[in-house]
């Protein structure tokens, strides 16, 4: 049996974690349908308990508190923490940003992120969730997931517009997963942010099922100089390397 306040302080903490500038009071309680006064209490708590905090704006936004806490749900994600060498070597290869992302409901969740000394600038971060349809990781997902999940996601997704170049057709869009299940990586070309481009590949658990999912990230321009050698080290960490981690078949 679930406890209404549990569910609402969670409510909470998932709204403030996808609006990182912050929020009022009855923002949060207008946005999930929630008793102004109710919405009041619980925050009052969570500030005292330094889980929220307020910012200079005087609006509400996850507090120091939640930081340990997050950091040890990511160690205890085995992938990511088995994973992070080899993300590590694949960034050194490649010289671009490379992340880790796993499905959570139907998007996808940062569980790891290896900046290189050739800095972009992205909305993504550790903890962070991302729609699956517009993004190189979750396409990634989306071209190696259970058919059955697939079709579930595609009757129910919106494909709505975030950048001039992200897929609304979901016809078109299951042209491209076909192509990326044959190819064995998956394309962002700008979908999700401007001037982004990144490739990514699926990483399986050892009975075959999808795991997680990596990617190489940076400016178009210069990923396309060496889109060859990225895949070619993408695939190779994404299946090889994570394979001599006990990760993958």
């Amino acid at each position: 049996m679930s406890v209404k306040s549990a569910e609402r302080v969670l409510r909470i903490f998932e709204l403030l974690s996808a609006n990182i500038s912050g929020l009022t009071i009855k923002e949060i309680s207008e946005t999930l349908n929630m008793p102004q006064s109710s919405t009041s209490g619980l925050v009052k708590t969570l500030l005292n308990e330094n889980y929220v905090s307020v910012n200079q704006f005087n609006r509400l936004t996850l507090g120091p508190k939640l930081i340990p806490v997050g950091n040890a749900a990511m160690e205890s994600l085995d992938i990511s923490s088995l994973g992070t060498p080899f993300l590590k070597e694949l960034m050194k290869a490649v010289e671009e940003t490379v992340f880790m992302a796993v499905l959570v409901e139907q998007e996808l969740v940062y569980v790891a992120k290896i900046d290189s000394n050739r800095s972009i600038r992205t909305s993504a971060y550790l903890g962070g969730q991302k729609p699956l349809y517009c993004t190189g990781l979750g396409k990634a997902f989306l071209a190696f997931m259970q058919e059955s999940e697939r079709k579930n996601y595609m009757k129910l997704v919106k494909l709505k517009a975030i950048t001039k170049q992200t897929i609304t057709s979901k016809v078109e869009l299951e042209k491209k997963l076909q192509g990326y299940a044959q190819k064995g990586y998956s394309i962002d070309d700008e979908e999700n942010e401007d001037g982004l481009y990144c490739l990514a590949a699926p990483v399986f658990g050892v009975e075959g099922t999808l795991q997680a999912a990596i990617s190489v990230a940076g400016p178009k321009e210069r990923m396309l100089k060496q889109e060859g050698r990225i895949v070619e080290h993408l695939k190779k960490n994404s299946r090889h390397n994570f394979n001599k981690a006990g990760i993958c078949t």
